[in-house]
């Protein structure tokens, strides 16, 4: 098995150690994985403002970037999604990629399936589930929905011992961040997100962990412009830490 690992433009530039961190767990954890060179945004950014027919040459790139792979795993729960559920519509022919892209919270969980314990992280550590992982991906089961509950986050974070951990208040509602929404819509967006993140540092919790960078980018400065003293970890930096 033969895993590339795709690391969104966003995480690249301004989280590079979630990538890091991927890429070390995968290891650890044996699984065959390469990051190819070349990697561009995957044009969700573009798709997502009604410029499909930008996004549609980077999906081509993608798809033939990584054809050559048995699964593409990334940090990122919407790029994921957009890759799985978009690309299909964007390309003119069968797109493969869309079939084998995973984030890398259901890539371990549903295809690796760690039992060991990935050392230790003595914290309280409250979960974001973003809004793609939710109801996109199936990392969590929906509040709305009347069925048996599940968190593949937390299946995860179980793995490191000494942790505690924690759900906020409405614990899927959008924080608010919402890709373009938090520019075209900033004073809602924010608000959102600040009631989010008052609703995680009331669990106690010394650390707000999640899938995806950009939710947690949006709720890491709030905190910090209204004082809010909690730190945020993507998933993949606290099942790599100490390893």
């Amino acid at each position: 098995m033969k895993i590339g690992l795709f690391v969104p433009c966003y995480v690249d530039a301004l989280f590079p150690q979630v990538g890091v961190a991927s890429y070390n767990l995968l290891r650890y954890l044996g699984v065959d994985v390469e990051y190819p060179k070349g990697q561009t945004c995957c044009g969700q950014p573009m798709a997502n403002g009604g410029f499909e027919s930008q996004a549609a040459p980077l999906a081509q790139k993608m798809e033939e970037l990584f054809q050559g792979f048995d699964y593409v795993v990334a940090p990122s729960v919407s790029c994921t999604a957009f890759i799985r559920h978009h690309y299909p519509s964007l390309l003119d022919h069968e797109c493969k990629m869309a079939g084998k892209c995973m984030d890398i919270v259901e890539f371990l969980h549903d295809i690796v399936k760690p039992t060991a314990p990935l050392g230790s992280f003595p914290h309280r550590v409250s979960i974001h589930n973003s809004c793609h992982g939710v109801r996109e991906l199936g990392l969590s089961s929906p509040s709305e929905e009347h069925i048996p509950q599940f968190n593949k986050i937390r299946d995860l974070l179980q793995l490191k011992e000494g942790i505690e951990i924690y759900e906020p208040e409405r614990k899927d509602e959008c924080c608010g961040f919402g890709g373009l929404f938090c520019v075209e819509e900033s004073a809602v967006s924010t608000r959102m997100g600040l009631d989010k993140v008052r609703r995680h540092a009331a669990t106690g919790a010394e650390f707000i962990t999640g899938a995806d960078c950009s939710c947690l980018m949006h709720q890491s400065a709030i905190a910090r412009k209204n004082g809010i003293q909690i730190e945020f970890k993507h998933v993949a930096e606290i099942l790599a830490a100490g390893l």
